[in-house]
């Protein structure tokens, strides 16, 4: 029997853009965070253990939210991205202050997975469909000869912040819905009548708006652990002294495809997406919210929903 999938929730990120901890930033109508509503979708469309990626200095405060909203004892578990955690034999330049980023990050949590699993940051609201769509797809595949990873994917233009630029995984989708390349490209934003931002080779990349884009919220089966531990050996082994370097989980997966250890399916969401990334989103994710609330898609107090879950189940 397949075991519930579970969900990884990356919350271990700096928040340098936004100015605080914008992973507990308090967005829903009783105080809530991003983050909860996810958990709340996620349990929804059938997800079992929660695991919240964090940095060290911040568990006390994740357990004190969590503690808040859950009200009591939950399968939730706590790993912690460590900036010195990298292969033996390697020193972390005394400066590095960065985390290492997204793969690094899920790498993190493989002691706390067992079976499939989806990620997530813990500062997008995907909407319900895309919890619901990564459990069907993890649950279908599990067994699957080699293995069928997933993204949730997003018109490029309904991600945009007009507040700044952003980082994006632009896909390219072949037959089957499966993405044959993805293209990380920085600082995309609007520009008069265009959306510009800059490719991988630091060139001017224009992009239509139409494009699929990741927004980090992916399905994998535990096969990913072992090839993200090489990839993450030879990526230290290259950047150990860029104190900027991030391996990211776009590009590890893009190894694996393109060496044919793993397929990518590209699952496409028709939910809005809403994310944080700088202080003046804010606005507008509480907004969205609001506006979600009002049509019953969430309780207007997830707080007062998970222990009634705990005492009906």
């Amino acid at each position: 029997m397949t075991p519930r999938p579970a969900l990884v929730i990356l919350a271990a990120g700096l928040s340098s853009r936004f100015g605080a901890a914008k992973q507990l930033e308090p967005v829903g109508p009783s105080g809530e965070a991003v983050l909860d509503y996810a958990i709340y979708d996620a349990a929804r469309a059938g997800f079992s253990d929660m695991v919240l990626v964090i940095r060290p200095e911040m568990e006390g405060a994740f357990r004190e939210h969590m503690d808040r909203l859950l009200g009591g004892p939950a399968r939730l578990a706590y790993a912690t991205q460590e900036v010195w955690n990298v292969p033996a034999g390697l020193e972390v330049p005394a400066d590095r202050k960065k985390p290492w980023g997204t793969a690094h990050a899920i790498l993190a949590a493989a002691d706390y997975v067992q079976g499939p699993f989806a990620v997530a940051n813990a500062d997008d609201l995907y909407g319900t469909a895309a919890y619901a769509l990564l459990a069907a797809h993890l649950t279908e595949t599990a067994a699957a000869e080699i293995p069928e990873f997933a993204l949730v994917g997003y018109r490029l233009d309904e991600t945009l912040s007009p507040s700044g630029g952003v980082s994006r995984g632009i896909c390219s989708v072949g037959e089957d819905d499966f993405v044959e390349s993805a293209m990380e490209v920085r600082d995309i934003r609007r520009e008069a009548d265009r959306i510009l931002g800059i490719a991988p080779d630091g060139t001017p990349h224009t992009l239509g708006g139409a494009e699929l884009v990741s927004m980090n919220m992916w399905g994998f089966t535990p096969v990913i652990f072992p090839a993200l531990e090489q990839q993450f050996t030879r990526f230290v082994l290259e950047h150990l002294t860029e104190p900027d370097a991030e391996f990211i989980i776009g590009d590890a997966v893009s190894t694996m495809v393109s060496d044919g250890q793993a397929k990518l399916k590209a699952l496409r969401s028709e939910d809005e997406w809403a994310g944080l990334t700088y202080p003046d989103d804010k606005t507008r994710v509480t907004a969205r919210l609001r506006e979600l609330v009002s049509q019953g898609a969430y309780p207007d107090n997830l707080a007062a929903w998970f222990p009634a879950q705990r005492r009906d189940s």
